[in-house]
């Protein structure tokens, strides 16, 4: 996807944004109600510190082509359907992600789904204390594949399989709202989990053509270098998580992390766009004008 900022990095920046940005301001653009959506940081440990799983999206992609992103998706309703469930209780996670409980559970079933549908890992077992070991056969991928195109619900799959969500094995790290002006928008809670013994990722997703597990500091220093192309969540996770040792402090840290919604804001300021993510002034855009008319 082409950007237009004159920046060096690699942040992703729509053509068609500044003329949005003037429409919703002149009250021409009434903003999407965005979808509830789920990712996750998938996080292996190495001597260097922990890697994640990063997936680079297809150029035909409608949304954020071209972009490095992690698993993740959109919540499927059927993700309300009651599933076997082991860890902290919708009721907590509710308390967590600022929702009440029918769309907590939704939420982390979109995140293990998800994570399921477009790296292959499972985080689910048969009780409690017990994880997947492999998600590999045939028979495993005739489900993912059935998932994927919705002929089969996550309930489904567990209830077939006895498995139960563990929910504890994923923490909630932050939360970020697609701006106004997108044509389509993602309210998204991104999740760390540590990719379980045993298990391995593949590219099991049709929405990629690229994955990778990466360093956060490495993959931070491709953004910089205006090599890979991320959106602002995506480096900010980034950049949040490359300071920790481990997959376990990544996760420890997570319990004491804000989730307050992270949203753009689109300003007129003196003839130009001003563009800024509270909090996060890295990503602050001024746009021209007369910029993308």
């Amino acid at each position: 996807m082409s950007r237009e900022s004159g920046r060096g990095d690699g942040q992703w920046y729509p053509p068609e944004w500044p003329e949005r940005i003037r429409a919703l301001a002149n009250g021409e653009l009434t903003p999407v109600t965005p979808r509830r959506a789920a990712t996750v940081l998938l996080l292996g440990d190495t001597a260097d510190g922990p890697t994640v799983h990063m997936l680079r999206r297809r150029a035909s992609m409608a949304f954020a082509a071209g972009a490095y992103a992690y698993p993740g998706g959109s919540v499927d309703p059927r993700d309300e359907r009651p599933v076997g469930w082991a860890g902290p209780s919708p009721a907590v996670w509710a308390e967590r992600l600022g929702t009440d409980g029918e769309a907590a559970q939704a939420i982390v079933c979109a995140a293990v789904r998800e994570t399921f549908e477009e790296a292959g890992v499972l985080l689910a077992g048969d009780s409690a204390e017990t994880v997947v070991a492999d998600t590999t056969g045939a028979d495993w991928e005739a489900d993912r594949a059935a998932l994927v195109a919705r002929d089969l619900s996550f309930a489904e799959l567990l209830a077939r399989r006895g498995l139960v969500v563990r929910s504890d094995l994923l923490s909630c790290w932050a939360r970020w709202i697609t701006p106004e002006f997108e044509r389509r928008r993602y309210d998204t809670w991104f999740f760390v989990a540590a990719l379980p013994r045993g298990q391995r990722t593949r590219n099991a997703s049709t929405e990629a053509d690229r994955t990778v597990w990466i360093r956060p500091a490495e993959a931070a220093a491709g953004y910089d270098r205006g090599e890979l192309l991320m959106m602002p969540p995506t480096i900010a996770t980034l950049r949040e998580v490359a300071s920790y040792g481990s997959a376990a402090e990544v996760l420890a840290a997570a319990a004491g992390r804000d989730l307050a919604p992270v949203l753009a804001r689109a300003e007129l300021r003196g003839g130009e766009i001003v563009l800024s993510w509270p909090g996060h002034e890295e990503f602050t855009q001024h746009i021209a004008s007369g910029a993308g008319s």
